[in-house]
């Protein structure tokens, strides 16, 4: 690819910059198994759910130079273009995108094959389209195929498919925690690549399958939304305190994966239908599952509420500086996220909010660079630009203290107004804990071994 890999570089820091304000925790497991930069042809395949926030994560946190087949028709959006361009994504006709013309990829899968050739690594989406969905959309066999045209033209080049699990906690919110997963190696045996030259389309749904098996692992899947929900409360119930986001998603995904081997056990379906209607006590009283499992007293509650609001005079003395500056990125991307006609796609929600800021940031920003420099040169150019940071990031922890206060504010009136409930509510949740640790040790396969040990679950 003709990208220079100075711009690329420089787009990765922007948008590594942006995920990390977008997001308040960014955890990635698994690089271990990505082969790093220099050490051969990689293709990335993952889950699609939040648009093109799927690619910056993997761009920004695999290590790898990383070119992604991306819709051409986001190669007609003006502002869009030139980053694509420079991150050296490569345009591929969806035929969602071009329902009325015959499509021709041939050139894409040339150009895809010219990247893998040169040692560097291509990222594909095989559901196609990003959705909502609860589990894996059906996945196309487009990358399958690349890997297999690549085998068959370089037969002396070694090609690794890692595949890459992502999962939101809440795809469209401002400051939510993403997990990034990267798989073992898939590797293309010669077996598979002699029998996809005899009947190519076999060979590309066999190892599309390998493909869906491996994201399958790495992915949280169910059938529908509620029943992830109220697998969600089993999980919360189930877990020891403290644990890391992946091992969250891990046991979110195993939970997922078993129920319905055993959904219509009798005493399966009595606990789920209890648990739902704890979850949906907890929601009538406006309080989560973690407000209990603390077990606050009245004489708490009112602390953590003053601890919050020190931290967001504290921060907000920092902030108070560059309100100013700051406020249309913010309220740009509140109206991004709110709809405002940019878009009617629910899985782009985040999206829009993230290009929303880093467009009007990238304009307010530089503009107030700019003024500082013609006022007062290149010393008052530096010091506009370290006052942006430091400022910037003072706001970003003004919110995040501020929904804290808010939340914990909002929980202690509850705590002391729904006193009776509260008690209730405790001891059914405490009733449920005992009901579902027995529920895995009785259902849980001989042969999964268990990701917590019994002091942690004590």
């Amino acid at each position: 690819m003709g990208t220079s890999p100075t711009l690329y570089l420089l787009f990765r820091a922007l948008l590594r910059a942006c995920l990390s304000v977008f997001f308040r925790q960014i955890a990635v497991v698994g690089r271990e198994h990505v082969p790093r930069e220099g050490e051969g042809a990689v293709l990335f395949v993952g889950n699609h759910r939040n648009s093109l926030l799927d690619p910056a994560l993997v761009v920004t946190h695999s290590g790898r130079i990383v070119h992604f087949a991306a819709a051409d028709v986001l190669f007609r959006v003006p502002l869009l273009a030139p980053f694509l361009a420079g991150l050296g994504a490569v345009p591929i006709a969806r035929r969602a995108d071009h329902a009325d013309q015959a499509v021709d990829n041939s050139a894409t899968f040339a150009a895809l094959h010219n990247v893998l050739a040169s040692g560097r690594a291509v990222g594909i989406f095989p559901e196609g389209l990003s959705h909502e969905g609860a589990k894996l959309a059906r996945l196309k066999t487009g990358a399958a195929r690349v890997a297999l045209g690549f085998a068959e033209r370089h037969p002396g080049q070694r090609l690794r498919i890692v595949p890459v699990g992502l999962s939101y906690f809440h795809p469209k919110r401002f400051r939510s925690r993403v997990l990034l997963r990267f798989g073992p190696v898939l590797e293309l045996d010669g077996e598979l690549v002699a029998a996809a030259a005899d009947d190519p389309k076999e060979g590309a749904r066999h190892l599309t399958g390998k493909i869906e098996a491996a994201l399958r692992a790495l992915t949280v899947n169910a059938d529908d939304w509620g029943t992830i929900r109220v697998l969600d409360c089993v999980r919360r119930l189930y877990q020891p305190p403290g644990i890391s986001l992946e091992d969250r998603v891990e046991l979110a995904r195993r939970f997922n994966d078993i129920y319905p081997k055993v959904r219509e056990l009798p005493e399966v379906r009595a606990l789920m239908q209890r648990v739902g209607a704890y979850q949906d006590r907890l929601d009538a009283a406006g309080l989560s599952d973690e407000d209990l499992r603390r077990k606050l007293r009245r004489s708490e509650a009112p602390l953590r509420v003053l601890g919050h609001l020190v931290l967001v005079l504290g921060w907000g003395v920092l902030a108070l500086p560059g309100v100013l500056i700051h406020a249309p990125v913010f309220v740009m991307a509140k109206l991004a996220g709110a709809g405002a006609g940019l878009t009617s796609r629910r899985d782009v929600i985040a999206t829009t909010k993230m290009l929303a800021g880093l467009f009007v940031g990238l304009f307010v920003y530089s503009g107030a660079t700019w003024l500082a420099f013609r006022e007062a040169g290149f010393r008052g150019a530096a010091a506009a630009a370290v006052a942006i940071v430091l400022t910037g990031k003072a706001c970003v922890r003004v919110f995040d203290r501020a929904a804290a206060f808010r939340r914990a504010g909002l929980t202690t009136v509850r705590l002391v107004m729904l006193g009776r409930e509260v008690r209730a509510l405790v001891a059914e949740r405490d009733a449920l804990e005992r009901l579902v640790h027995a529920a895995v040790a009785q259902h849980r396969p001989a042969e999964l071994v268990p990701l917590f040990g019994p002091a942690q679950l004590d």
